[in-house]
């Protein structure tokens, strides 16, 4: 299956999921110092795909480091167009802690998590779902990294994964879910 095809089944069911594989890919393309052809020689050539599989990958990657030239972000930042969506996400956080029972609890077992790493970030970051987004992400690259995460973390990271989560599903509801 395409890179291409994991990003938009991703962007389908799973919003947050979605918005981390980019920050991944963009992280990859920068560890390969945005040059397309260590990309495809050190990650492409080794995916087992074949064919149009392994052009529509190549070309999903190429389009991703144009985009990346185009905003300026080749040494640190994200897409215009992902973090579009965090703030999306971030909207309906805030609709859905006005109206929804579940959510409400759900944000408030978290919101002195995100309070913390909020000031941690002094001033840096203000989107509450981006410190959630950023808390997840770096379990990911810790994990790979094969580091062990603090445990006063841990209930944090837990907390922001299950408000992605109830996010991710009523985004769908909202964005996907209509349209069928």
């Amino acid at each position: 299956m395409a890179e291409m095809n994991i990003a938009d089944k991703k962007k389908q069911n799973n919003i947050s999921e979605y918005i981390i594989h980019m920050y991944q890919t963009e992280d990859l393309i920068r560890a390969f110092e945005c040059d397309i052809e260590k990309v495809k020689e050190y990650v492409l050539k080794h995916i087992p795909a074949g064919g149009s599989t392994k052009v529509e990958l190549e070309k999903w990657y190429e389009q991703i480091l144009a985009q990346m030239e185009k905003e300026d972000i080749l040494e640190n930042g994200h897409l215009q167009e992902t973090q579009l969506i965090v703030a999306q996400l971030d909207e309906l956080k805030n609709e859905l802690k006005q109206s929804d029972k579940e959510f409400k609890a759900i944000y408030k077992k978290a919101a002195t998590h995100i309070q913390q790493m909020l000031q941690l970030a002094e001033g840096k970051i203000t989107s509450e779902i981006q410190i959630c987004l950023n808390g997840v992400y770096g379990l990911l690259i810790a994990k790979i990294n094969g580091r062990e995460i603090p445990e006063e973390f841990r209930e944090s990271i837990e907390e922001f994964g299950n408000v992605l989560s109830y996010l991710s599903y009523k985004y769908k509801q909202k964005h996907f879910m209509s349209d069928n």
